[in-house]
């Protein structure tokens, strides 16, 4: 007779949503277990891990940006302690002006409430000249930086490995049964299943209905002399990744081309905007690319399958996945342990 493992939850997929939602989860002194195929998570692996509470082609406030910001601060400063390495890295970022108008237009916008967190300092003269094209001035920016999304997830799937609760194989939702207030799956028993395989839940039987959408994202690796220290994006970002002098530039956002491969047309893409940004010589050191699952709405699905309340989804944070993680993670957490509820905006009831 076979021994049964009894669980509190069992989280399927270790990017960036499964990893914290599983170090919130630990937290809380709940026993999970977390299955994933590392090899799936181009989106997490790829990402810069770009964090900005201004954002968008009309540089608006994110959305929650008060709360998304307090919150992803304290998590990231606190899971580096728990997984024992540094992926947290606060930085400045500089946005050039392309004119007179915009430049005049920022001036206006820096004594707006809700945007004085966020300004360090609108420059209406060219100030990192050697470093970009920034003849307007530009915008520097506060509560900004990166997540080392690699170091973060390998730090996350040792420390689950060191704790028995990682299993590097696919998760056969077939095999998933029900019994009473449980669910039962090959000789694991536990309260909840909770979805955060990203646009692995397309092939979900339970969870296919859901508007996910795939938006390919390409980047560079470039090689320069140059340190920067602050990060620059306009049209395209400028994220360190370790290595000095070595920088990842991106994203396109594609939402038609759903091959699994980098194209010449991203790498031209990405070539013309970055040429446009730095005045820096450098060097392609490489070229990656990655689906993000992203909804209708732009907001993230969390909540409860209708028919069956054992199953649970935590998705959809597409592009901005470092910022939202922490927060709708933690709102998650409390909610899977009977301590609050999650927002309506973000309910996985609105799809159904």
């Amino acid at each position: 007779m076979s021994v049964e493992t009894k669980v509190d939850f069992i989280i399927v997929g270790q990017g960036l949503a499964g990893s914290v939602l599983a170090l919130e989860l630990v937290k809380r002194k709940k026993n999970i277990i977390v299955f994933d195929e590392p090899e799936k998570n181009r989106a997490s692996l790829i990402a810069a891990g770009l964090f900005n509470p201004v954002t968008g082609k009309l540089m608006t406030r994110t959305w929650k940006a008060a709360e998304l910001f307090s919150a992803l601060r304290f998590f990231y400063s606190e899971a580096e302690q728990v997984i024992k390495k540094k992926c947290f890295y606060p930085m400045p970022l500089y946005r050039p002006f392309l004119s007179v108008e915009e430049q005049n237009e920022w001036m206006g916008k820096s004594a707006e409430s809700g945007m004085l967190d966020h300004i360090e300092k609108v420059f209406p003269h060219s100030t990192y000249g050697s470093d970009v094209n920034d003849y307007f001035g530009g915008l520097l920016l506060k509560n900004c930086g990166y997540l080392d999304t690699t170091a973060f997830l390998s730090g996350v799937r040792q420390m689950l490995i060191g704790s028995n609760c990682f299993k590097d194989v696919y998760f056969d939702e077939t095999k998933v049964g029900w019994s009473d207030h449980e669910v039962r799956y090959e000789g694991i028993r536990a309260d909840k299943i909770i979805y955060a395989n990203g646009l692995g839940a397309q092939q979900s039987i339970f969870f296919n209905q859901l508007p996910l959408r795939a938006l390919k994202g390409e980047t560079l690796l470039i090689k320069t002399a140059s340190t920067f220290e602050r990060i620059y994006n306009r049209g395209v970002y400028l994220v360190p990744v370790g290595e000095k002098g070595v920088y990842k530039v991106g994203a396109t956002y594609n939402t038609k081309d759903k091959t699994g491969a980098t194209t010449a047309e991203g790498k031209s893409e990405l070539v013309e905007k970055l040429n446009g940004l730095i005045k820096v010589s450098y060097d392609i050191v490489g070229q990656d690319w990655g689906f993000r699952p992203t909804t209708p709405d732009r907001r993230p699905v969390l909540g409860a399958h209708p028919d069956h309340p054992n199953l649970v989804i935590f998705n959809g944070l597409g592009t901005k996945g470092v910022s939202l993680a922490p927060y709708f993670a933690s709102q998650m957490a409390q909610w899977l342990c009977g301590e609050g509820e999650i927002e309506k905006a973000v309910r996985v009831s609105r799809f159904y």
